[in-house]
């Protein structure tokens, strides 16, 4: 195979697939070791920059996805009919920040450094796909585990876990310090 058709295979199966898909998959399905996939995807995303492509390859935690370009939102938007896309309530944010900064985390946890209970805005995470179920704890009861996915990964422009700032680089009011 030459390298056009590998990048139009891997074209073609990043927008069949629509989700990220890992590169060891994308490895599997071509036949191809992840460094040389990687130098081509990595070559696909440059090519799509340079020639101001409405869509781009994003990479997330070893993962490649085919979607469109934010700049192109609005236009987009346009097209299709608003899912109930509000936005995170303060109180989700917060146990948001918890979960990826803590996890896996359980809600007790969650519970004992917010103050208050979290059952809703720990549903209104599942429910959205940022958070994710990932097992239990070895103690009596055994709470539930939860950590953030791809989705948060992908809704807050990371590859991985890693480029979350650190907690130390935020700036508290004075009048919070307390």
């Amino acid at each position: 195979m030459n390298i056009k058709e590998v990048e139009s295979i891997i074209e073609g199966v990043l927008f069949a697939w629509g989700d990220a898909i890992h590169i060891d998959r994308l490895s599997d399905i071509l036949e191809i070791d992840k460094n040389t996939i990687r130098s081509i995807v990595h070559r696909m995303m440059d090519y799509y920059t340079y020639e101001r492509r409405g869509i781009q390859i994003i990479e997330i935690d070893n993962c490649f996805q085919l979607c469109t370009r934010p700049e192109y939102y609005e236009y987009i938007r346009k097209l299709i009919e608003p899912k109930n896309n509000q936005s995170l309530s303060n109180a989700a944010l917060e146990t948001l920040a918890i979960i990826a900064y803590n996890q896996p985390v359980t809600k007790s946890n969650i519970e004992q450094i917010r103050g208050v209970n979290s059952d809703s805005v720990l549903n209104k995470l599942l429910e959205r796909g940022v958070v994710e179920e990932r097992g239990r704890m070895d103690a009596p009861g055994k709470p539930i585990l939860y950590g953030t996915t791809q989705e948060f990964l992908r809704c807050f422009g990371l590859r991985t876990l890693e480029e979350l700032p650190e907690i130390d680089s935020f700036h508290v009011p004075e009048d919070l310090e307390e």
